[in-house]
């Protein structure tokens, strides 16, 4: 059956036929775009949808996040907000009373941001332990790098003696974290769906799995079997383990089964900057060798872009600081010619420090910056004090790579924070810090840019320019509704742009009330 949607101000992002009145879909296909008139007239008897003027443009496309990480977080406690270890320690109180939960029992929490709490410092294990004797205890940095673990959850986890007080960061945290036991399928199924509603009322229809360990190949395998997974979801397993999951899911090397695909391979080059371990050639602000952490070696880095190159599969890398970005972009011509990258489409995922002298290689390279844009408003005040003024103005340098005809995608690194792709949008025309602070005037970009970087971009990014990214005859018919215009809103407000209602395949996945 037909249907005509018509009476609306459509954003299509497709250059040639960027606005539209109307448009024409079947089978979860758009067929045609164009005038009001025009479409009721050659489709008489279609059923028809009034838009009575509402905004409509592609659904957004998630270019980096975690979709099991944020699954989980409909199961912890949420130490988002909290202000201090007092405020901390009562959250984790009263979900501990909520649930019963006593000595051996494990209760995560997540969200937690040390540069706001009012003692400038990560929680204690001591501090833990006093509180919830005997309880299996992880707090989650909200940058998802370090982690604070009880004694008991440390022994669990066999981390003990790595740990600074229960303190653990970078890849001692990332191993901790993949021997804390997993939730009842039950309970997981759930935390899947209400993850999926979440990225759904974002306007978000596409979403990503950034790194998958061997842990999870069991719950990815009852997630499949079960169709669980309702948005189109691209998996990209840790270089380490990567062959474990192309041998359990032949069937998703590169296209979709039950909505989920392998899209190619994961390394991580370098930590985080609010957590000052992102790899920089020049140390953080008041030390003479403070260079923040390096997760690989060269010969690792450099066998990692050959393995993808040598099985034609993309390559995601991890990088923030500077030195991070010069590390796979010197491995990478070493494992490869220009042309075999330029092939793959590597992508350099968040480039919080990403030079702007080292952007020329990039787009030589054919690698895609995906910018983890929504560091300016989150941590644009912390940057500030990590790298000084004049390096903090040069994050995420959107408008640099716009002006060299770069190709670049945004990204919230959900559950770092909500995938609020209007957030995104408003953080990359305005870069305004929390403090009010505008961090880099002429690295600003146009609204219509943003719009690109989280539609047509990101769906190039995927390799799936053909189905997604705009309003075109012949592509997925995903679009949102808008309550306003971003093209005509005042900058300072796109934020409080509200997504009405997702389709995903011409079907209505999500309606605001």
């Amino acid at each position: 059956m037909k249907t005509v949607c018509w009476n609306g101000n459509i954003i299509t992002m497709n250059e040639r036929q960027m606005k539209a009145e109307a448009f024409v879909m079947e089978n979860g296909v758009f067929l045609e775009i164009g005038k009001n008139q025009d479409m009721k007239e050659k489709y008489p008897d279609a059923e028809r949808i009034d838009l009575k003027g509402q905004t409509v443009m592609p659904a957004f496309i998630d270019a980096h996040s975690h979709l099991s990480s944020y699954a989980g977080t409909f199961m912890q406690v949420s130490l988002a907000g909290t202000v201090s270890f007092e405020d901390i320690m009562r959250r984790l109180k009263a979900f501990a009373d909520k649930k019963q939960l006593g000595a051996g029992d494990w209760m995560q929490a997540n969200g937690y941001d040390h540069n706001s709490l009012q003692e400038k410092k990560h929680p204690s294990g001591k501090m833990l332990d006093e509180a919830f004797p005997n309880m299996c205890i992880v707090l989650q940095h909200q940058s998802g790098h370090f982690g604070v673990f009880s004694s008991a959850a440390l022994k669990a986890t066999g981390m003990q003696g790595k740990d600074s007080d229960g303190y653990l960061e970078e890849n001692d945290y990332v191993e901790a974290i993949k021997k804390v036991p997993m939730s009842s399928p039950k309970e997981m199924t759930l935390a899947y769906e209400n993850a999926m509603h979440a990225y759904a009322s974002y306007g978000i229809t596409t979403i990503q799995e950034g790194m998958m360990v061997k842990q999870m190949i069991p719950m990815y395998r009852m997630l499949l079997d079960n169709r669980v997974l309702f948005l189109d979801t691209v998996g990209y397993p840790q270089i380490q383990d990567a062959e474990l999951f192309y041998q359990e899911f032949p069937e998703c090397d590169g296209k979709y089964r039950n909505n989920f695909k392998l899209g190619g391979y994961k390394m991580i080059l370098d930590g985080s900057p609010q957590g000052r371990t992102a790899w920089m050639k020049t140390p953080y602000s008041g030390s003479d060798n403070e260079y923040g952490v390096s997760s690989m070696s060269d010969a690792e880095v450099t066998a990692a872009v050959h393995t993808a190159v040598k099985n034609h599969r993309q390559i995601l890398a991890h990088c923030n600081g500077d030195r991070a970005a010069e590390q796979l972009l010197t491995c990478a011509v070493r494992a490869a010619s220009e042309e075999q990258l330029r092939e793959i489409h590597p992508v350099l995922v968040h480039g919080q420090l990403l030079a702007v002298d080292q952007l020329p290689r990039v787009k030589q390279y054919g690698i895609i910056p995906s910018f983890f844009i929504a560091h300016c408003y989150y941590w644009g005040d912390v940057h500030i004090q990590n790298f000084g003024p004049e390096r903090a103005q040069k994050i995420s340098p959107a408008g640099s790579a716009l002006a060299l005809g770069i190709p670049f995608t945004f990204h919230q690194d959900t559950p770092v924070v909500e995938p609020d792709m209007m957030r995104t949008v408003w953080c990359a025309v305005n870069r305004m810090t929390k403090n009010g602070v505008l961090l880099g005037k002429e690295e600003r970009i146009p609204v219509k840019e943003a719009l690109k970087a989280v539609t047509v971009n990101a769906a190039a990014q995927y390799g799936e320019a053909e189905r997604k990214g705009s309003i075109e005859s012949g592509k997925n018919a995903d679009f949102i509704v808008l309550s306003e215009d971003p093209m005509k809103c005042d900058p300072m407000k796109l934020c409080g742009i509200k997504v009405l209602e997702t389709y995903r395949n011409e079907k209505c996945i999500y309606k605001r009330t």
